[in-house]
């Protein structure tokens, strides 16, 4: 504990008021300063993230099955008995889902029409969802669409009363290029709600009915896929393995991690490449504790000398000028993180720094603060300052005494 106890009076000491320790607490506030940058910088893409993964939950089931060949699959093929009886499955609809060109008022806009069945709002519960008309693609045998804010501005959709929307849809079989017009097949539908998500969601896809959607893109009886919500604490992985035994080796059944898993990669590479780059600048600052280190050591070679003349060796000089430089940046450590943390949580439950855009979806910037990115913030500037200290002062004392 000796060289703690020195450590400690060299900074705290009444009697020891001199540049040096200026300098010492000017190492103090540049060390906090990325400290704290990178825990509030983590924390601001954590809740990104967060927002835009359920923005996408919005139409990515927790479990989708598709066809390991082919685009669609005989919906009676499937036994919806023998799904509803796995442990873990709270619902279950298919869906059927293709590309097709929608016009409205004279504008056009390509769109995906997904088809959905009557047990598609059990596993996607999108009534919240919609600030305009319902969320019902179907009321007896009159069909509706339910399409995005995004999609019903780029189509000039005014009101509800009166906007029927043209779908045009490729004929499978034959292409002619003389008669085009019997190359499509075209419905009129009644737009009978609009949703309001992300705006990459909007402007994709179109609701309309499975019925609707397999006379439009000629698969009667057919569907895409089948979407699956979990019930609450359900293990999605012993889930999508029992559903997979149960349905066949004909079959693929996906997380919603796993169907846009480049998505999520890219967005964890971002996140450390931030992460990285913020570590750069703290080691950028962490060099200012290298001038503190190298001014004390100058300015206390009368005490070097002193702890010579006891006996003390070479070690225990330098780690008292090593616990000097830890004690600095522990010191900066500590109140970045509570300057970090402490601004992280206000923002996250209080919100008081807003967006600046009235589109957006949330009306200020969304912070998440994780435990995990405070620990390996502060694994990381410990490794660093440890490093700056140590040659710091294996290269001065060296060479001063």
């Amino acid at each position: 504990m000796l060289p703690q106890f020195f450590a400690r009076r060299y900074l705290f000491s009444p009697k020891s008021r001199s540049v040096v320790n200026l300098i010492s607490g000017l190492s103090v506030v540049a060390v906090a300063m990325p400290v704290a940058a990178m825990i509030i910088l983590l924390s601001v893409f954590n809740g990104f993230e967060s927002l835009v993964k359920s923005m996408c939950s919005a139409f990515d089931a927790d479990l989708t099955v598709t066809p390991r060949q082919g685009q669609t699959f005989a919906a009676d093929a499937v036994d919806t008995a023998a799904v509803a009886r796995i442990d873990g499955v709270e619902a279950f609809s298919f869906i059927l889902e293709q590309s097709a060109l929608l016009e409205h008022a004279g504008r056009q806009a390509t769109a995906t029409v997904r088809g959905v069945d009557d047990a598609y709002g059990e596993v996607f519960p999108l009534a919240e969802a919609i600030p305009s008309g319902e969320f019902r693609v179907r009321l007896g045998d009159l069909e509706r669409l339910v399409m995005g804010q995004s999609m019903a501005y780029m189509l000039g959709v005014r009101t509800l009363a009166d906007a029927d929307v043209n779908v045009y849809a490729v004929r499978r079989g034959s292409f002619s290029s003389l008669l085009p017009f019997d190359n499509y097949t075209r419905r009129t539908v009644p737009l009978g709600g609009v949703y309001s998500l992300d705006l990459e969601t909007e402007r994709t896809y179109v609701l309309a009915s499975l019925r609707l959607a397999q006379e439009l893109f000629s698969h009667p009886g057919r569907v895409s896929g089948l979407v699956v919500r979990l019930r609450e604490g359900a293990d999605a992985e012993r889930v999508r393995q029992a559903l997979e035994q149960r349905l066949g080796g004909e079959y693929r059944v996906r997380t919603r991690y796993e169907l846009r898993a480049s998505f999520y990669r890219i967005m964890t590479y971002e996140k450390w490449g931030i992460f990285f780059i913020s570590l750069l600048v703290l080691l950028v600052a962490s060099f200012s504790v290298v001038g503190a280190l190298a001014m004390l050591i100058v300015d206390k070679r009368r005490d070097i000398a002193t702890l010579r003349a006891l006996g003390a060796d070479t070690s225990l000089v330098r780690a008292v000028f090593r616990s000097e430089g830890l004690l600095i940046c522990g010191l900066g450590a500590l109140f970045g993180v509570v300057l970090g943390v402490g601004a992280s949580l206000v923002q996250q439950h209080f919100g008081l720094i807003g967006i600046p855009a009235e589109t957006f979806l949330t009306k200020s910037y969304p912070v998440e603060f994780r435990f995990g990115d405070l620990v390996v913030v502060l694994a990381a500037f410990g490794l660093v300052a440890y490093v700056i200290s140590n040659i710091t002062v294996r290269s001065m004392v060296k060479h001063n005494t």
